[in-house]
């Protein structure tokens, strides 16, 4: 048997076609074709298009991500304690460069900071986690406000709100001031933590938060209400912070008091 042997060298096709993807990775074969045309290189579009099949430079194609359609929530703000929680997440880094998860619970009555957990992941389970020992200490609310993150769309979390009988207000899709308060919230935190420390570990992270939450609730000023901080504002337990008031002025303490 004879069988024709192929002369063609497509070298020079493969080494132009080279140094164009290298230049530019993220272009396609249209746009290397017709800058070798422009240096005047008469190769054939079937050669070069052949060749670059060959070197397995195509590029795959980006399909569009299909975006879940919400009603707009309006953004109003609450009297009433447990009506309302915002829930966000925040990304930041270690100095050996692991990533972290930051995750956010905010009352949208007084702006007071419920949580600030860290991670270096951050689970829909986790979520629920942190939830449950919310519930445990000052219940649940009626509603939450969350973006459309894989951990709030997730079956964890939907059946948990399903559970405790919790209505999830979603925010659309590019939206983000929808969450505004938490949004507010998160930029404070990042220029006042993240943006002004490095830290080695999440134990680290996890301590400063929890350090500069607490100046937040008890001494962060917010002119949407009246210059008092969420603990002024509209403190949760008032027997509570009367105890307190009064402790402070007559420096002793009552055994009893009633929480309401």
């Amino acid at each position: 048997m004879w069988y024709y042997q192929s002369k063609r060298d497509d070298s020079e096709v493969v080494d132009k076609l080279s140094n164009l993807a290298e230049s530019y990775p993220t272009r396609g074969f249209d746009e290397y074709y017709h800058k070798i045309r422009r240096e005047g290189l008469i190769w054939n579009r079937k050669r070069v298009l052949r060749v670059y099949r060959n070197m397995k430079l195509s590029l795959r194609r980006k399909h569009k991500k299909r975006l879940i359609k919400r009603e707009k929530q309006p953004l109003v703000s609450t009297s009433v304690l447990n009506e309302c929680w915002s829930m966000d997440f925040m990304s930041d880094a270690l100095t050996d460069g692991r990533k972290v998860r930051v995750f956010n619970v905010l009352d949208d009555c007084n702006r007071e900071a419920l949580a600030i957990n860290i991670g270096l992941t951050y689970p829909a389970r986790e979520v629920v986690e942190t939830l449950n020992c919310l519930k445990e200490e000052i219940g649940t609310p009626k509603f939450v406000r969350c973006d459309n993150g894989p951990e709030f769309i997730s079956k964890t979390f939907t059946n948990w709100c399903k559970k405790n009988f919790i209505e999830i207000k979603y925010t659309q899709p590019g939206k983000p001031m929808q969450n505004g308060y938490i949004e507010r919230f998160n930029r404070l935190f990042r220029e006042d933590i993240l943006d002004a420390y490095y830290f080695n570990d999440v134990y680290q992270l996890q301590k400063i938060s929890n350090n500069w939450r607490e100046d937040y609730n008890f001494n962060h000023p917010h002119k949407s209400l009246g210059n008092k901080s969420p603990k002024e504002y509209r403190p949760r337990f008032d027997e509570e912070f009367k105890f307190f008031i009064k402790s402070d002025l007559n420096n002793n303490y009552l055994s009893n008091f009633k929480v309401s």
